[in-house]
């Protein structure tokens, strides 16, 4: 899903809301939008059918006159959190946002507690939105309901890469 500003509206604000202090993203707010769960088939998650997907994403950005985007990337804890911890050590190392896109966590994983020294391989989602140009916000939240470490990222479409930018024009 896809949420535009008046949608955000309508709904009564952004899921990243609940999860995440999102004071510092007010300036973006009339330009952004939030994209949530995406289902691709198990038959088509070729490139090919990724490549597609950031091509529309980037297509309904410029239609809607947007140029941010937003979302919580959920990781697994059945670890107790420690592949989580380390997952955002690592990316924060080469992919943490400009202090004025930083946001804080409402319920933050005690990643003080956890391991965060792990060699670990991003999940295949979050590996892409990096290769897009994305960037960790802030640590990540503890989601009980899930029990998942949810990472804030955003992407700015002037960071998508030539390629995704070419499938919009």
């Amino acid at each position: 899903r896809v949420l535009t500003p008046a949608a955000a509206k309508r709904a009564g604000g952004l899921y990243s809301d609940t999860e995440f202090d999102l004071t510092r993203l007010r300036a973006l707010r009339s330009r952004m939008a939030e994209i949530g769960r995406c289902c691709v088939h198990p038959d088509y998650r070729s490139g090919g059918a990724i490549v597609a997907l950031w091509g529309a994403l980037a297509d309904f950005m410029a239609r809607n006159g947007l140029d941010t985007v937003i979302g919580c990337a959920s990781v697994s804890m059945r670890d107790g959190g420690h592949f989580a911890a380390s997952l955002w050590r690592q990316i924060a190392s080469t992919h943490f946002a400009p202090i004025d896109c930083q946001v804080r966590p409402r319920l933050p994983l005690p990643i003080a507690h956890l391991r965060q020294d792990l060699v670990v391989e991003p999940p295949a989602l979050i590996r892409g939105y990096l290769r897009c140009g994305a960037q960790l916000m802030g640590e990540p939240a503890w989601d009980p309901d899930f029990n998942t470490a949810d990472l804030p990222l955003l992407l700015r479409t002037s960071d998508l890469p030539a390629r995704f930018r070419r499938l919009a024009a």
